[in-house]
């Protein structure tokens, strides 16, 4: 069975079974079962539209469950409707499913695995897996997550926003176990970029490609982790970086400009230049301008203060985090940096040990604790 071409007409089929009248949890089921006759019906008699097939049986299975439960209960079922005959329409219906899963009364975890689910077509233990928690926590997150947009209508979905941030959040769970989950959620993107002409889909597609394109240079041997000044560039994915800069281009010239759209400029001038010492820091700042303006986010602020310290110097970059809550994760590293570069470096090597003791992964607390010990080395 042609499993990419499940994964890809599996969520239109939920979603055409939904848009019927069928709670999420209920088509779900029914088209697993649909699944389940697929897998005996179509190595002897395959079909010529696999989605229309998927849609009639999965239809008929959970016609037939609802109709033992309104016997059970009494009532009759209120959805009762033949399908219609002929091809299956699918762009209006896979694209109420990505709101569906991104609707904003899920918490984003959930509302992730949820999208991983029904339109990345990965079962529950391959989400678990990437996701490094045992099958039945995972198995209990996504019920739950059924259970909570229940009765939700597609006609008051999630907005764009949020499945854009749930995508964002997907991809930077990075890889676990066999699902490689940057790779799903471009993936995923493309599929909603070819259904909507949204640049900020556009902007956020470009974002993933111009960052995996930097994957293979991130980590060294055993996992270390290597800064973006460091990385070997001659291992960065100039395919990747091309598509991305295309798809992005495209997006700014439509002229509305949004926040997925200015990070990725910025990924872009990084991609653009042939080495650390080259990169185009002025235009960052500009970016990063941009950024603060469209969201008034203070980890942009924060990365914002790095890119004008590189550009105008480590004094204008502390100045410029002068106006950035110590709060914020990331602070003390950032202000150990440009300590660093300002000739402070007593006051540096204490900021790198602070801020691995609150680092939150292990190849980062590696990373500035050693970062502490070679500046410590260099003030005696």
């Amino acid at each position: 069975m042609n499993e990419p071409l499940l994964r890809e007409v599996v969520p239109a089929v939920i979603a055409v079974l939904v848009r019927r009248g069928a709670d999420f949890a209920s088509a779900e089921d029914a088209v697993q079962e649909a699944l389940i006759r697929a897998l005996e019906a179509w190595p002897d008699d395959p079909p010529r539209d696999p989605k229309a097939w998927l849609v009639a049986v999965a239809w008929r299975r959970f016609l037939d469950a609802a109709r033992s439960e309104a016997s059970r209960r009494g009532r009759e079922l209120a959805v009762e409707i033949q399908p219609p005959a002929g091809p299956v329409p699918a762009t209006d219906d896979t694209l109420r499913l990505y709101f569906l899963c991104a609707h904003p009364t899920l918490p984003p975890a959930s509302a992730a695995a949820l999208t991983l689910r029904a339109v990345g077509g990965l079962t529950t233990r391959q989400i678990a897996t990437a996701y490094l928690v045992p099958e039945a926590t995972m198995a209990q997150r996504i019920s739950r997550a059924k259970k909570r947009i229940e009765g939700q209508s597609l006609d008051q979905p999630g907005d764009l926003g949020t499945v854009l941030r749930v995508l964002y959040l997907v991809f930077n769970e990075g890889y676990g176990g066999d699902v490689d989950l940057a790779a799903e959620a471009i993936r995923i993107t493309r599929q909603l970029a070819a259904l909507t002409d949204e640049p900020e889909v556009a902007g956020l597609l470009a974002l993933m490609l111009l960052h995996h394109a930097r994957r293979a240079s991130r980590t060294g041997p055993g996992g270390r982790l290597v800064p973006l000044a460091d990385q070997d560039r001659s291992r960065w994915d100039t395919g990747l970086i091309a598509e991305g800069v295309a798809i992005l281009q495209a997006a700014l010239a439509r002229d509305r400009l949004g926040e997925y759209q200015a990070q990725a400029a910025i990924a872009a001038l990084h991609a653009d230049a042939l080495s650390a010492a080259e990169t185009d820091w002025v235009q960052i700042v500009e970016w990063y301008d941009e950024l603060l303006t469209l969201t008034g986010s203070p980890v942009v602020r924060l990365n914002r203060a790095v890119a004008v310290g590189e550009a105008d110097g480590a004094r204008a970059g502390l100045k410029a985090l002068a106006e950035v809550s110590p709060d914020i994760p990331r602070y003390a590293a950032v202000s150990a940096y440009l300590h660093e570069r300002a000739g402070d470096l007593e006051q540096a090597a204490g900021l790198y040990a602070e801020a691995s003791r609150a680092a939150t992964s292990v190849p980062e607390r590696d990373h500035l604790t050693r970062e502490a010990a070679r500046v410590r080395q260099l003030a005696h």
